[in-house]
């Protein structure tokens, strides 16, 4: 199967199958789900929505956020992974996005990575849930997923594979297929043992041509 029959098949596939898909993490502004992503890093978005009611009922703003205690952010997040560091990067993109942005969060993807704890998925989430703009956020779901149906060749990267992807997806599907492909790694591509007797895009999968399909 040619690569550009494979990515018509797949997205047609989930446009039929999974029309409406959207991020599992609980927010109500930019705000908040800056740092819902920032927390999620290692971590599964269940825990964080479990974490960030008491956390923005504390911190409901970045300019409150800001002017925290690292240790008392800390308190607030130290069941999800990697509260140090992260208590340390939400306090600094506060700083930073009340300093230099007014506490607004920003649209553009070069400009997210500036503040601290935002990585390129980071800001291409936000950019793409928030602002609705064409970018594709690469986690290890979305990497894994990628790679084993064949629409990304010998990406050893997360950029190797987002800059595949944007290539092949149109535009307009580029915030959904993040989506598409993140829930279906998280439901039925698992990393060990992959559900694929019952994946629905087991006639396109390379993986599943390779490991089943005699």
């Amino acid at each position: 199967m040619r690569r550009t029959e494979r990515f018509t098949k797949v997205l047609a596939w989930f446009q039929e199958n999974m029309p409406e898909a959207k991020t599992e993490l609980d927010y109500r502004d930019p705000y908040e789900l800056l740092v819902a992503v920032i927390l999620s890093a290692q971590c599964t978005d269940k825990r964080v929505n479990q974490i960030t009611p008491r956390f923005f009922e504390r911190f409901p703003s970045a300019g409150i956020l800001a002017r925290a205690e690292i240790a008392e952010v800390f308190e607030y997040i130290r069941t999800c992974s990697y509260p140090n560091n992260k208590s340390k990067s939400l306090v600094g993109m506060a700083q930073k996005l009340t300093d230099e942005f007014k506490g607004v969060v920003p649209s553009d993807v070069d400009e997210l990575q500036k503040l601290p704890g935002v990585g390129r998925k980071t800001a291409n989430v936000i950019a793409s849930v928030v602002y609705n703009k064409p970018a594709m956020a690469v986690d290890t779901h979305v990497f894994r997923v990628a790679a084993r149906i064949g629409l990304t060749q010998k990406a050893k990267t997360p950029l190797d594979a987002e800059r595949q992807l944007v290539k092949y997806i149109p535009e307009n599907l580029l915030s959904i297929a993040h989506h598409w492909l993140i829930l279906h790694g998280r439901y039925i591509c698992l990393a060990r043992k992959p559900k694929c007797p019952e994946c629905g895009l087991k006639d396109f999968c390379e993986y599943y041509k390779t490991n089943f399909d005699s």
